[in-house]
């Protein structure tokens, strides 16, 4: 049965209740739902604005909308977030893929690319940083662990779909799944892990409400995961091998300084988009 709601009408609406629900991106997360409940790509909205929606489509789109209202992630809706140009399927079991963290991806490229060695991912989640460095250095081998079965499984499922052939993935504590393996090594281990202080009050607002809490929020005022992988990575890393984190943005200053006096050269803080402290780095000489 023919819906009353043509593909504009149906957007225009739903524009109008996200902004009235102070959504920050109401034009993009009507599309991007509305492209979902059509199952039909971004340019469909553009190139059909006058083609009604079934029944079918517009009781899809409502019952979306009304998750988003709520303030869901939309990326949890449609199971699905982008990062460096990767489709990656997502849960609430994951941390959502951000824009930021592709500055560590940059980063450690630059550092890397073109050399040898396995790397490491810790704290994998999606898999999203061990993917689109296994994408673009398909001779190395790369390793990601999560504490999650459920991510483990949902990052291995994501290479699969990918077919991105030289990424694993383990279920672990950090390097606990290592520790029966007879002289693993790496020449660049990367993580995006919790540094998130307990009482930030950012955790009670947008996405963040619905993502995963242990993946977030860490003690020692955000930095005890960050002091904890890099004491134990030196045991993992090969010589002149690079360890890099992504941080919060007031936090490169305490992560240098923790690298540095365990020993870490060449510590350096890079900036995210917004020119905020967001990726650190080092280099251990074993």
């Amino acid at each position: 049965m023919q819906s009353a709601y043509t593909v504009e009408s149906a957007l225009k609406a739903a524009i109008v209740k996200l902004q009235e629900g102070d959504n920050t991106s109401p034009s993009i997360d009507a599309a991007v739902l509305l492209c979902h409940a059509l199952d039909k790509p971004r340019s469909y909205l553009l190139t059909w604005p006058e083609k009604h929606l079934t029944s079918e489509q517009e009781s899809e789109f409502n019952a979306l909308l009304k998750r988003r209202l709520t303030g869901e992630p939309v990326a949890y809706i449609i199971g699905e977030r982008e990062f460096w140009s990767l489709p990656l399927k997502v849960s609430p079991s994951t941390l959502i893929p951000r824009p930021d963290t592709e500055r560590l991806v940059e980063v450690a490229l630059d550092k890397t690319y073109g050399k040898q060695g396995a790397i490491l991912d810790l704290g994998t989640g999606t898999g999203a940083i061990a993917l689109a460095l296994a994408s673009e250095m398909p001779n190395r081998q790369v390793t990601g662990i999560d504490l999650r079965p459920e991510a483990q499984q949902l990052a291995t499922e994501n290479a699969q779909r990918l077919n991105i052939t030289n990424a694993t993935f383990l279920h672990g504590s950090w390097f606990e799944p290592l520790s029966s393996e007879e002289a693993v090594k790496f020449s660049l281990i990367v993580s995006n892990p919790p540094y998130i202080e307990k009482n930030d009050p950012h955790l009670s607002q947008g996405d963040v409400r619905f993502e995963p809490i242990t993946a977030l929020v860490a003690e020692e005022k955000g930095l005890a995961d960050i002091r904890y992988i890099s004491e134990n990575a030196r045991g993992f890393l090969e010589n002149e091998g690079w360890l890099a984190f992504e941080h919060g943005y007031d936090q490169g200053l305490a992560v240098r300084e923790i690298m540095q006096a365990l020993g870490y050269l060449d510590v350096v803080t890079e900036k995210d988009y917004g020119g905020n402290d967001r990726v650190t780095l080092g280099r251990y000489c074993s």
